[in-house]
């Protein structure tokens, strides 16, 4: 049988943590920043864990081998 290969989309977009929780930057700063406030820009900021039911989606669909 074949090796079931990770997504390349998901490889540059999570990662995962020893724990296996999966980290990914943070939405809503590609544009439109003069409508959002200097505080939402600053919490925006770096990366974060998603949820477990999305982390069980993504490591179970698109990274198999994590």
């Amino acid at each position: 049988m074949p090796k079931m290969k990770t997504k390349s989309g998901a490889k540059k977009r999570f990662k995962l943590t020893a724990s296996g929780k999966v980290k990914a930057g943070q939405a809503g700063k590609r544009h439109g920043m003069i409508k959002r406030s200097n505080d939402q820009i600053r919490n925006l900021r770096g990366t974060r864990t998603l949820k477990d039911c999305d982390a069980k989606f993504i490591k179970k669909k698109f990274m198999p081998n994590g």
